[in-house]
């Protein structure tokens, strides 16, 4: 490893550690008082005192029964009244994606190149800025709500579903993508999930679709549609398939003008506009289609609903969901009896998420797994914040977003659409646990910046967290190997010994 601090021999034994895939079965010894800590480590996005408490309260099945369906998901006062005035959430997605067609119109008609230049910059400014209101929104419900599977099942959709914020004006559009097309369908039905996704103008922009017209087909979402989100590369289509689906999805786009589109007199009855997105019968393929060994007749919109049923319902869907969401919540190569018993119950319950996963939360297989599956940098990063302030509200979620971008995983930020890998293999590397490392004596030290507020900053020594606690105690303590407790004992200051902990190898796996 280059470029790493002077460590002393317990830190660069923990960090060399850290760097090897996590062994199986290794502190797997928990006492009964351990079992709360185990289990909301699993389930959540990392395990934290108020966490633990609460599973105590409500006992493991009511726990996970409300994580599955849950009601209401508050979050602190101050938290939920940032997010409330933030511009993503108070201006609809067509008025805001208005607004900022209108701002970048009027930049580029400006005849002094100077203040063309400027308010050009100010244009991407602001679209940086709706892009910081969205990746902000999702860090502190991650942190902060206590519907955590709920949360991590937003995070996994969006990244099933992955679009990149680059690409035109998307950053305008990824608040309204994850608030109503992802998030009220995380624990609900596939099908619903799938159509609200399909139809949303930051994914046809994404993926083209908007170029898609009969006499000039663009496959980038027929393809992606069935080869990532669907059916999986083997999902038994062929290139033919791909292109009829690419004339079913002509003339599903977007129209960001306040007026409709005009259509053709004899058309005008099948246009469809809902917001931003719009169903042009203009552009449309009406001619008859076969998909997936069954034929489809051309009927405009209705020709999408019905290829979206028919790949939803789909066995090769239910296979390749039920492995994705074992592998993300599970282990890199889930057992295939689980995945089977998964896609068994997706398809009987018509794609219902929630009673897939239940299939998966309580399998025997699921509860044996403690401290297999390796963490993604987005996991580590909120699980070490999570762990370290508990439920004290961060004021500034800049460093989580840098952290994640030295790691390779910002939110939004896959240029391909085939979203963040879940294995490992894609994050375990030496100067990925240097970073790790970093990161850790960040928060441990209280140096990270995670309460420095804009504006002027009171002349105080930053907080550092209280890791040594109860929860440590009680329930941490009995997880670490040996190596990890001789490491913690060699530790000069409470700040080092946050941070030993903090990077750790069990810190690296849930």
């Amino acid at each position: 490893m280059t470029h790493l601090p002077l460590l002393g021999a317990a830190t660069l034994s923990l960090l060399l550690a850290s760097c090897a895939a996590p062994q199986t079965g290794q502190n797997q010894q928990f006492s009964a008082a351990d079992t709360a800590y185990q289990q909301v480590n699993h389930l959540t996005w990392g395990a934290n005192t108020s966490a633990v408490e609460h599973f105590r309260q409500q006992g493991a099945e009511q726990y996970l029964q409300n994580q599955l369906h849950p009601a209401r998901c508050p979050l602190a006062p101050e938290l939920q009244q940032q997010i409330d005035g933030m511009r993503i959430t108070t201006t609809p997605l067509l008025e805001l994606v208005q607004q900022m067609e209108q701002q970048r119109k009027e930049a580029d008609a400006l005849g002094n190149d100077e203040a063309k230049k400027a308010a050009q910059q100010a244009y991407q400014q602001e679209l940086n800025r709706l892009r910081r209101e969205s990746t902000t929104r999702h860090i502190l419900r991650a942190l902060y709500s206590p519907c955590q599977v709920q949360e991590q099942m937003t995070w996994f959709w969006l990244n099933h579903f992955s679009v990149h914020q680059g690409k035109g004006n998307l950053r305008a559009m990824l608040g309204d993508y994850e608030e109503n097309a992802i998030r009220p369908h995380a624990l609900g039905k596939f099908r619903e999930l799938l159509g609200a996704v399909a139809t949303h103008p930051a994914m046809l922009r994404y993926l083209d679709n908007e170029q898609n017209a009969a006499g000039k087909i663009n496959e980038n979402f027929a393809r992606e549609l069935m080869e990532l989100h669907t059916l999986g590369v083997d999902g038994g289509y062929s290139q033919h398939d791909v292109q009829e689906l690419a004339r079913v999805l002509t003339g599903a786009g977007i129209n960001s003008n306040a007026s409709n589109s005009l259509q053709k007199k004899e058309l005008q009855a099948l246009y469809v506009r809902r917001g931003a997105f719009e169903f042009s019968p203009n552009r449309h393929d009406f001619g008859n289609k076969s998909l997936l060994g069954q034929p489809l007749q051309g009927k405009g919109l209705a020709e999408l609903n019905e290829a979206l049923d028919r790949l939803a319902a789909h066995p090769a869907t239910a296979r390749f969901i039920s492995h994705k969401l074992a592998v993300y919540w599970l282990a890199d190569e889930p057992p295939a009896a689980l995945v089977k018993r998964m896609a068994e119950a997706f398809q009987k319950s018509q794609g219902d998420i929630a009673a897939t996963l239940a299939v998966l939360l309580n399998a025997p297989e699921f509860a044996q797994a403690s401290g297999r599956k390796f963490k993604d940098p987005m996991r580590y990063v909120v699980s070490a914040v999570r762990l370290a302030y508990d439920q004290k509200p961060i004021l500034n979620t800049g460093p989580i977003l840098n952290w994640l971008e030295r790691m390779g995983e910002p939110l939004y930020g896959r240029v391909t659409p085939d979203g963040y890998p879940l294995t490992a293999n894609a994050w375990d590397s030496p100067g990925q646990m240097s970073t790790r490392f970093e990161i850790a004596k960040a928060i441990g030290s209280g140096s990270a910046g995670l309460f420095k507020s804009d504006g002027p900053q009171p002349q105080e020594r930053a907080a550092f967290p209280q890791l040594a606690n109860a929860l440590y105690f009680q329930s941490m303590a009995a997880t670490l190997s040996p190596a990890t407790l001789r490491a913690l004992e060699q530790a000069s200051s409470a700040q080092e010994w946050n941070t030993f902990l903090l990077s750790s190898p069990e810190m690296m796996v849930r």
